[in-house]
């Protein structure tokens, strides 16, 4: 059955992480040299994979005891959580690339989406937002709520990237935006722990 609350949690906690993530600064850089829609088509169908296999992983989690189930999901958050504040330390390097002009040619649909899909599923293959996923699916044992989620929250980001993410970074410190991300992920931690030492 599916929970339009668990939806909106893991809305809001896959969507704070995957802001500050260098594939929306990807979708960015691939927003400016072509076509918008092209863009997002590829990579809203490589995130779909991802979140898939993701939910595959955290169903088979929810197979263990649930005390130690916890456990894991608590330090996965944690783990999670010390990646972004770690992240958040970090420059921008990909920030020069997005002034690159634009390419004259006007490649096909299948060219451009297939290299928005490309790169996205191997720059996100193991990223802490599919981690997080996982650890979502298992602690909700919701595949489906986790999954539209999961799925809506990457495509947000996806359509900031590719459509307005220069404006955003300017008004929004990409900083903020992860040590806001690191703070609800230690908040899942806690609450996970709490949940297993309480058994």
């Amino acid at each position: 059955m599916f929970s339009l609350t668990v939806a909106a949690v893991v809305f809001g906690v896959i969507f704070l992480a995957e802001l500050p993530d260098k594939t929306a600064l990807a979708g960015l850089v691939l927003g400016t040299r072509y076509r918008a829609s092209y863009v997002f088509a590829g990579i809203a169908a490589a995130f779909t994979v991802h979140v898939a296999l993701a939910i595959a992983a955290g169903s088979v989690l929810t197979l263990l005891p649930q005390r130690p189930l916890q456990a894991v999901v608590a330090l996965l958050f944690l783990g999670g959580a010390l990646l972004l504040l770690r992240e958040s330390r970090k420059k921008d390097e990909d920030e020069a690339d997005a002034e690159r002009p634009a390419e004259p040619a006007n490649p096909s649909f299948w060219r451009v989406a297939g290299s928005g899909f490309t790169l996205i599923l191997v720059a996100e293959f193991g990223d802490i937002t599919q981690i997080m996923t996982a650890n979502l699916a298992a602690r909700y044992d919701d595949p489906l709520s986790v999954g539209v989620g999961a799925v809506l929250a990457l495509w947000a980001v996806a359509a900031i990237g590719v459509l307005g993410g220069r404006a955003l970074m300017k008004r929004v410190p990409l900083r903020l935006i992860t040590r806001v991300a690191a703070c609800v992920m230690l908040v899942l931690a806690a609450f996970s722990l709490f949940e297993a030492v309480r058994g």
